[in-house]
């Protein structure tokens, strides 16, 4: 946006830019929409349980997919909004699309698992998908923070939403850790912005000002920044607050933060390397901090799993180890490897909710701890099929998607190396491919303990919501495990705007 700009034509950009903005109404619609149900019928505020709100959400995250779909052939590449702050482009949408499915399959687990006050409760899911889309288009320092701290503040809310204590500590756990990573990244946002006099992070200049001022006091400020995004995706070192919550939080709500806000931290870490990158003449190697972070996050993320005896605090660290393949993607830093990396974030995010969608069901017959698992798998096999299917896609496995995925990140991993020639994409290749057998060990200990271990068992019933529920997404890692290239042709058209 030109400064020199009088109030009509900005008027008219942000009439401009409220055009493409159709999938981020939609959800501001259904909150607004969902609020007022709530005040107008008493009985929703006494918290009776009225699936209403959650049917009212569940329209607003498919409506709002589905314009996000709608728009995926126009052409509105690189379209940057909002004097520059926010970029319109199919990486963007990518993801959108696949929060607003996980926000809607989190309303339709939530439908087994109503507690109080469900209006406020679907509020706060959309929000965070809100966040989430905002995050994933920002490239303004501003909208970033405010973006980030969206989904952070509803965040805080919904981790406590099982009004235990056990909630209460685990949210203000995650309020703790929030307020000061993001007073941490706001310090590094502001240093960025004296030293490259440029608040938006794709404009030419802030990429020259990155190239001018190579020096100690940037690579701080570049980490401080980081450390934000790095939050969002529960990645080493701002990791720490993952498996209080998620051990806390209702099942639902760790699902959803187990993939939403990651994938929108992604989003924007993904931007900020390609931006601090992008003449590929900087002294400063953010990939190999990438490669780094990545690696160590993987590594820690299974090594703690190994140790844990409840179901929840394993899939937390599990979810450290997976941001950690993420970002291998982002260390590899090819247009292919952003490719192979968005379609490992779409098994990922099918992987997550089958797992955590059984395990829902089993929390609710009291099976809460992995010894617990103990003879369920002879007294309900069903369940434990396809509970099993998420867990060898998350540890790559064929024939699920889970082995298609992991294959190309790798295969980009080591594609970015014969371009480049650089030996520390191997220092990452080597030790990521150990990290999968790790990760095997402990994925299978539910299995183990459900088949080969004696037990009472669960009372088993086969035609419910959660196996209708748990056969799609089966069929859907066995389809992208055997015909992958339906989806990688879609992926294929996401370019990377700067």
């Amino acid at each position: 946006m030109k400064i020199e700009a009088g109030l009509p034509e900005k008027l008219e950009w942000i009439q401009h830019s409220l055009g493409f903005f159709g999938p981020e109404l939609i959800l501001f619609a259904g909150i607004v929409v969902v609020l007022c149900v709530g005040i107008i019928i008493p009985s929703l505020r006494a918290g009776s349980g009225s699936s209403t709100p959650l049917v009212i959400g569940l329209i607003a995250s498919l409506f709002a997919c589905a314009v996000s779909l709608a728009g995926w052939n126009q052409e509105t590449e690189g379209l940057h909004l909002f004097g520059g702050m926010i970029v319109n482009d199919r990486f963007s949408s990518w993801l959108k699309i696949i929060c607003d499915v996980a926000g809607a399959l989190t309303f339709l687990l939530s439908l087994k698992d109503q507690r109080k006050h469900v209006s406020e409760y679907v509020a706060l899911v959309l929000s965070v998908l809100l966040g989430a889309h905002m995050l994933s288009m920002s490239v303004g320092m501003i909208m970033i923070f405010l973006s980030l701290e969206m989904i952070s503040i509803t965040s805080y809310v919904l981790a406590g939403y099982s009004f235990k204590q056990e909630g209460a500590e685990g949210s203000l756990k995650y309020f703790l850790f929030g307020t000061a990573s993001a007073a941490v990244m706001l310090y590094g946002l502001s240093l960025l912005y004296g030293i490259t006099g440029s608040s938006i992070i794709s404009s030419q200049e802030f990429v020259e000002g990155l190239l001018a001022h190579q020096s100690l006091l940037l690579l701080v400020a570049g980490l401080l920044a980081l450390a934000g995004f790095l939050f969002k995706m529960a990645a080493l070192p701002m990791h720490l607050w993952a498996p209080d919550v998620y051990q806390a939080a209702p099942m639902p709500v760790v699902a959803l933060f187990s993939v939403v806000p990651k994938l929108a931290g992604l989003a924007v870490l993904t931007r900020f390397v390609l931006a601090a990158t992008a003449y590929g003449q900087s002294l400063i190697d953010w990939k190999a901090i990438v490669g780094l972070i990545a690696i160590v996050t993987i590594t820690a993320g299974n090594v703690a799993a190994l140790r844990q005896s409840n179901a929840k605090r394993m899939m937390a660290y599990s979810s450290i180890a997976q941001s950690g393949f993420l970002l291998i993607g982002v260390a590899a830093l090819t247009e292919q490897s952003i490719q192979f990396m968005m379609f490992y974030a779409a098994v990922y995010f099918v992987a997550n909710y089958l797992v955590f969608g059984y395990l829902q069901y089993f929390e609710s017959k009291g099976v809460l701890t992995i010894p617990d698992f103990a003879g369920t798998g002879r007294t309900d096999p069903v369940a434990h099929g396809f509970l099993l299917a998420g867990l060898i896609s998350l540890t790559g496995i064929p024939p699920t998607a889970g082995f298609t995925a992991k294959l190309l990140i790798f295969t980009g991993l080591y594609d970015a190396y014969r371009i480049t020639d650089d030996s520390f994409l191997l220092w990452i290749f080597v030790p990521g491919l150990l990290n999968t057998v790790i990760a095997l060990f402990y994925y299978l200990r539910i299995p183990y303990f459900a088949f080969l271990r004696d037990g009472d068992g669960v009372p088993a019933k086969y035609l419910t919501w959660t196996n209708f529920l748990g056969l799609v997404l089966v069929l859907t890692l066995l389809g992208l495990f055997f015909r992958p290239d339906g989806l990688m042709g879609w992926i294929n058209k996401i370019t990377f705007v700067l």
